[in-house]
């Protein structure tokens, strides 16, 4: 069974416009070597982003969710885990892990990075993710 891993909204987006780090996490999702899990707050973040800072489309942004739900399992938040006082946005992101049972969050976001671990769950970079599996030549994203 794949490892149950939440990526951050700033990792789907980033996966999603440019070939770095975080595209090389979306690869391993949608080739099965991960499983990522999210909730209904992420994909709303999602959608909100897109929308608003990089312009999509509705039909982009409808497409963009599809492929998001065709490779994700999706997870029921109650959103009354507080962990994140500088950034409560961050909270959905860790009660996400702890209800799907991942072992990893992905993200960018200092405030999540700068606390390591919570209760089990690891929080790295993308960089950090991707250095976790061999990447030899030829392999996904190279």
């Amino acid at each position: 069974m794949p490892e149950r891993v939440v990526f951050d909204t700033n990792i789907w987006i980033s996966g999603l416009l440019w070939r770095g780090k975080p595209y090389r996490c979306l690869l391993l999702a949608r080739a099965g070597i991960v499983q990522p899990v999210y909730c209904q707050a992420m994909a709303a973040e999602l959608a909100q982003k897109l929308r608003q800072v990089f312009g999509f489309s509705e039909n982009h942004i409808r497409a963009v969710l599809y492929d998001l739900r065709r490779v994700t399992e999706s997870v029921e938040i109650t959103g009354n885990l507080h962990v994140i006082t500088d950034d409560p946005d961050d909270d959905k992101f860790i009660e996400c892990a702890l209800l799907a049972g991942a072992s990893l969050i992905v993200s960018g976001d200092h405030h999540l990075l700068d606390l390591g671990e919570y209760e089990g769950v690891c929080i790295l970079s993308a960089a950090e993710f991707v250095a976790r599996f061999a990447w030899s030549e030829g392999s996904i994203g190279e």
